[in-house]
């Protein structure tokens, strides 16, 4: 129970990375909000989390601050407080500049690296009232290394990494950890679609495993692992840092 008593937002919440972090948050003993844009997804999430523990969802969307404001709030008036978020909400868009049309850079850099600003800016001033608390950001292998075809998913994830360091430094002092995980493939509902898009699906998926040298691509539980170790105290002199979970994709 390396959770327990711990009030945790996991946006992005209602499946892949996510799912499985509230869902691992929940049997450590945490109090799980999981916030995510579509209200059916999140009765679905709750139904399947509410066997494990306490949980909530709230519907919004992480790039509007309205709704970043709502998760927070809801969550510390459900809970009374929050300790730990994850900030996991993100989109992939595969295209390079020259074809990528300023919506689309605009909705990407948005959700994945705003909407990681806005939930953290409203969370903090809760932590602080606590005595400290955890953030936890998912960034990517693309958040470390650039990879072809999607330099705007790169951007926002490059940004989330460092944007991770330098919030640490500044709350190190409220006793507030700031730390992000850097996924490699990992084998989500995202990552399946994008699969599925491409011209040959299925070397595609051997391709994608290939590229990793421990043979596989990665499973949702074992970034959630990751995520849990950062958001507990066992991590307790790590801020700052971004921990690569990608089968040594980016050690080549």
């Amino acid at each position: 129970m390396k959770l327990k008593g711990k009030v945790a937002l996991v946006t992005g919440g209602t499946e892949g990375i996510g799912l499985a972090t509230a869902s691992l948050f929940l049997k450590e003993g945490a109090k799980v909000a999981v916030s995510g844009r579509s209200a059916k997804k999140g009765a679905e999430a709750v139904a399947e989390l509410g066997k494990l523990g306490e949980v909530m969802f709230v519907e919004g969307d992480v790039s509007k601050a309205d709704d970043a404001f709502g998760m927070v709030e809801s969550t510390v008036s459900r809970f009374g407080g929050i300790d730990i978020v994850f900030n996991n909400a993100g989109i992939y868009i595969e295209k390079k500049a020259e074809d990528m049309s300023e919506e689309e850079w605009d909705r990407l850099i948005d959700i994945n690296l705003k909407g990681t600003f806005l939930v953290s800016k409203y969370a903090v001033p809760h932590m602080r009232k606590r005595g400290g608390g955890v953030i936890v950001n998912n960034s990517s292998d693309a958040g470390l290394v650039g990879n072809r075809s999607c330099p705007a998913y790169c951007a926002s994830k490059g940004g989330v990494t460092v944007m991770t360091k330098a919030m640490a430094l500044d709350y190190a002092s409220d006793n507030i950890r700031v730390n992000c995980v850097n996924p490699g493939v990992i084998d989500t509902p995202m990552v399946s679609r994008e699969v599925e898009l491409s011209v040959d699906p299925e070397k595609c998926r051997v391709q994608m495993d290939i590229d990793h040298p421990l043979g596989r691509i990665g499973r949702p539980e074992e970034v959630a692992k990751a995520v849990l170790f950062l958001a507990s105290n066992e991590s307790s002199f790590v801020t700052g840092t971004a921990l690569s979970v990608d089968g040594g994709l980016t050690a080549q």
